[in-house]
């Protein structure tokens, strides 16, 4: 169940004309986030009152709303690229979505998507996403900085760490044998980085609601850490006195670290991490130097002192 999985070479990345080719999503989206606007035709539905944001990278090219909706890693879903897209839509999210907050707390709290869209106004944040497996894409996500949502359970001077679940159900989803990882999917972070204001609780993507494959109703998105610790579709969050075990972590651990920072200099068992490809610039992507941090150095006094080739 917990077989390792065979990590991309940059000639692995499927080509653009193929993934663009792919069957369209059917429409899906998570009908209750924020201040909305009738659904589009995509069947997610428009976020208002959008406000302006300290956090945007610079002037670099968005990637395509159809790269990044069809171009997916949500192994509930299946695990290839283009399954999330042509399965997640299929899954009917609940409207009563509530988020349990527990473990090293004064108050455990459970809150539904009304009180939390509620809890800090909604920004759209231009980030660079950088895969483990070597591609990158920039997406403008509709959040709000995580902390917004742990303080509200005033963690107790126990808590060191975060543990994030997420939603499964095997009724809808792939087996844990299927996918060759253990489920509910858990991610985790030092208590620290889930504080960054970079750290971004996101309830939307171009404008809208997320669709589900892309982790409707609401997910991670850690700018400098590889992707799949931005963890997706979110139902629970445990703080802890010890660092989580998660789900990469238990599956490979010498491949997936606790802490995964984008880093040129720890390589994948498989391949380099120097470079990169982005999706969507040319024939099959433009290759770039990967930057430590993905370029987001205001994060590097989170590590400081800490070998990062060690604490990997």
């Amino acid at each position: 169940m917990t077989r390792p999985p065979h990590g991309l070479r940059y000639s692995d990345v499927t080509p653009r004309q193929v993934y663009l080719n792919r069957r369209r999503f059917l429409a899906a989206g998570a009908a209750s986030a924020g201040s909305l606007e009738l659904p589009s035709a995509r069947g997610t539905t428009r976020l208002n009152s959008l406000v302006k944001t300290p956090y945007n990278v610079g002037n670099e090219t968005l990637t395509s709303h159809e790269i990044v909706t069809t171009y997916n890693n949500f192994y509930e879903f299946g695990t290839g690229k283009d399954d999330p897209a042509q399965n997640a839509p299929r899954w009917k999210l609940d409207p009563a979505w509530k988020v349990r907050i527990e473990g090293e707390v004064i108050e455990p709290k459970t809150l539904d998507l009304d009180q939390i869209l509620k809890l800090a106004p909604l920004e759209e944040r231009i980030y660079r996403h950088r895969c483990v497996e070597g591609w990158s894409i920039v997406v403008p996500w509709v959040g709000f900085s995580l902390s917004a949502l742990l303080k509200q359970a005033e963690p107790t001077g126990k808590a060191k760490y975060v543990e994030f679940e997420s939603y499964y159900n095997s009724r809808q989803m792939l087996s844990s044998r299927a996918a060759g990882i253990q489920f509910p999917y858990v991610e985790g972070l030092r208590l620290d980085e889930a504080m960054h204001p970079l750290a971004l609780l996101a309830v939307g993507l171009y404008g809208e609601t997320l669709p589900n494959q892309n982790g409707a109703p609401l997910r991670l998105v850690l700018p400098w850490k590889y992707g799949f610790k931005s963890i997706k579709s979110i139902t629970r969050i445990r703080f802890t006195a010890k660092q989580p075990d998660t789900t990469w972590g238990i599956a490979w651990p010498q491949a997936y670290g606790f802490y995964s920072n984008v880093n040129p200099q720890k390589d994948h068992p498989n391949h380099s991490q120097r470079e990169e490809i982005r999706l969507g610039m040319g024939f099959l992507g433009q290759r770039r130097v990967t930057l430590l941090f993905n370029g987001y150095t205001e994060v590097a006094d989170l590590y400081r002192g800490m070998d990062l080739r060690k604490f990997y």
